[in-house]
């Protein structure tokens, strides 16, 4: 684990690729680590936060400050969204598959392996602080990995189409970089994220001992050979089918495992991680918060923790647990970022996604109801900056590639977002090689004009810019920055296809519990 930095940040401003090499497809990832599943469901931390804010055990303090680990700063990004970009607080949390400190004796591999992630979910804590959103990212979502922070203190090149695991691995360190995560998860939404939270191993399998015990629901019988498909033989019985109660390593296979169960994908895991941090949360609640239940518990969490610097001691944990205390079970839900399988890895499916991210701006929850509370009014939702738009299959069969020509962040996205929404296909979502456009330049390679002009419909006053490689890319200016930020846009919601397969933290056990 690294510990708290307390010198100013140096940071570096993201570098973007020219959108004249890329045109407007993007090429497919190669093979990655496929079989490394490590299943952390860490919501919990949050949960037992909130448990001793509760009970006001400011004895605690001192002890708890001792067992917190910080990453630094000065591996963010100086290219961020606003602050202020959401009404409601961003929160990510990442399951490490660290080997240091004894994490080799649970999940696995060597002790002098790099750090791994394999789990994150995106936490969006709703103004009126009775709503919660968490949003998980499968570990082989293609996604771009912008400039990242290496041990030598330069930066990487931007990583197009590229596992989103793989950013917590940039740099090749046994502890991982949460930074880089948090980087990517700004670039992918355009929120700024608050606060990241990482809990290794051994964290999440004492905070299942602490609470004797997690109810979770087994679809069928599990094997040894389930957890581990290189095994000759399917070995003894791990898991029998029904209802039960798991701890500590047993908790910590469960959650791991995705094979025998439905398709055998990530996907389906998540929805078993899902049901089981709704199990837990349910637990603990029952237990009832007295000072013999919350010590352990925060004991427990606090020492497994590695948090950026703004949660970096008890009180500041504590302000935030103290923000999470009236959100019940019914209303903190669970969705997976929008996605569809691209070969063996998982693409982002738009414009779901960006209508998502509009909805969290917004803070408009899975039912469509506004919970901003009266929090900041800033961060609107992303709106077409023309009032002739067209009809939504506008762009039907036209794919672009839209790039940031701006240092507003997030602003890709929103572009997207316009697109998308006459029916344009999005190839992806970059920085442009210099981001100091003040107008918007619409290239086409040979034979697109008549597309590109169709293109520019939605971007009034951009400019046509004839390439001679293929396809069509969007450059955002200055021009559409102003314009999506002064759009009134009509009150959004989270997309029909993401709501309909959302779980509560009330659900039944047995429900919802695998894909395919």
């Amino acid at each position: 684990m690294t510990t708290s930095h307390k010198t100013a940040p140096s940071r570096r401003r993201s570098r973007g690729v020219p959108p004249q090499r890329r045109g407007g497809s993007r090429r497919r990832a190669s093979g990655g680590r496929g079989g490394r599943s490590r299943g952390r469901t860490v919501l919990v931390v949050a949960l037992s936060l909130v448990v001793l804010g509760t009970a006001g055990l400011g004895w605690l303090y001192l002890k708890l400050n001792g067992n917190i680990n910080t990453f630094g700063a000065d591996g963010l990004s100086d290219n961020r969204p606003e602050a202020g970009s959401s009404k409601g607080e961003n929160v990510l949390v990442i399951g490490s598959d660290a080997r240091v400190g004894g994490n080799d004796a649970l999940g696995g591999g060597s002790k002098d392996d790099i750090g791994r992630s394999d789990t994150a979910f995106l936490l969006h804590v709703y103004a009126d602080h009775r709503h919660a959103l968490a949003v998980s990212i499968p570990r082989d979502t293609l996604v771009t990995i912008p400039p990242c922070k290496l041990p030598d203190g330069g930066w990487t090149e931007p990583r197009p189409n590229t596992m989103f695991n793989a950013a917590y691995s940039v740099g090749n360190t046994a502890e991982g970089n949460p930074a880089c995560s948090q980087n990517t998860v700004e670039h992918l939404t355009g929120l700024r994220v608050d606060h990241t939270v990482v809990v290794d191993f051994k964290g999440f399998a004492a905070l299942t001992d602490v609470v004797g015990g997690v109810p979770v629901c087994v679809p069928q019988d599990i094997y040894q050979k389930d957890l581990n498909p290189n095994r000759a033989s399917r070995g003894s019985l791990l898991f029998g089918k029904g209802e039960q109660k798991v701890s500590g390593k047993q908790a910590l296979d469960w959650v791991r495992i995705r094979h025998g169960i439905g398709d055998g994908s990530d996907i389906g895991r998540i929805k078993r991680q899902q049901a089981f941090v709704a199990s837990l949360i349910k637990k603990v609640k029952a237990d009832g918060f007295t000072p013999t239940k919350l010590f352990p518990l925060a004991d427990a969490a606090t020492k497994s923790l590695t948090v950026d610097p703004g949660l970096g001691s008890a009180d500041k944990l504590l302000s935030f647990a103290m923000s999470l205390k009236d959100v019940d079970l019914h209303n903190t839900k669970f969705v997976t970022i929008p996605w569809r399988y691209e070969g063996a890895r998982v693409a982002i499916v738009e414009p779901d996604a960006s209508e998502l991210w509009a909805a969290l701006r917004a803070d408009r929850t899975i039912d469509g109801k506004d919970a901003g509370g009266k929090k900041n009014k800033k961060g609107k939702a992303a709106a077409s900056a023309s009032p002739d738009a067209g009809q939504g299959d506008l762009g039907k069969g036209i794919d672009v590639g839209v790039y940031n020509g701006t240092t507003t962040p997030g602003l890709a996205t929103r572009g997207a977002s316009v697109l998308t929404g006459r029916g344009f296909t999005v190839t992806g979502t970059e920085n442009a090689g210099s981001q100091n456009h003040a107008i918007t330049i619409i290239q086409y390679g040979p034979g697109r004009q008549a597309e590109a002009e169709t293109v520019a419909k939605l971007f009034p006053g951009a400019e046509l810019q004839a390439l001679t490689g293929p396809g069509i890319n969007v450059v955002l200016g200055e021009d559409f920055t102003a314009a999506a930020d002064g759009a009134s846009a009509e009150p959004t919601s989270v997309p029909t296809s993401v709501a309909a397969d959302a779980r509560s933290a009330d659900d039944d056990l047995c429900s919802n519990l695998s894909y395919g």
